[in-house]
């Protein structure tokens, strides 16, 4: 089951920009094809339209854009505020994409610090917020786990 996206090359282009996504959908595919995840995932973005997949960008990048607010504000990572946007972070990710358990978001965080693409992508928006969402992630996900 391939991830294809419903898209014309022109609306990939406006919703992406640089961004090929199917470039990194084969590589997702083989670290996660057939798992319960990557089969929902791949129906829901079959499924997103163009205005799906502008909800979907703008209402990531505004948890980023106040995520990195946060951060520049000096709040601590591991506060309530960092806390409740990494909440936020994974409900959006559950609502769009597939499930996304607290283990699952885990080991997004360690990818967003791990993969230096991941890295470089995040902290466009502000660097050292890859860390930051790392740590707001892991220390959520804690305080939701026992």
């Amino acid at each position: 089951m391939s991830m294809e996206l419903n898209l014309t090359p022109e609306d990939k282009a406006e919703l992406f920009g640089d961004f090929p996504p199917e470039e990194y959908a084969t590589e997702a595919e083989q670290r996660w094809g057939g798992t319960d995840a990557w089969t929902k995932s791949a129906a829901r973005t079959r499924s997103m339209t163009k205005q799906d997949w502008a909800r979907f960008t703008a209402e990531a990048a505004d948890i980023s854009d106040r995520l990195a607010a946060l951060m520049l504000a000096g709040a601590p990572a591991t506060g309530e505020q960092a806390m409740d946007l990494a909440e936020e972070h994974r409900a959006h990710i559950t609502r769009w994409c597939y499930p996304c358990g607290y283990d699952i978001h885990r080991g997004l965080a360690e990818l967003y610090v791990t993969d230096p693409r991941f890295t470089a992508a995040i902290d466009r928006t502000t660097p050292g917020l890859a860390t930051y969402y790392r740590h707001a992630i892991l220390s959520n996900a804690t305080r939701h786990t026992p």
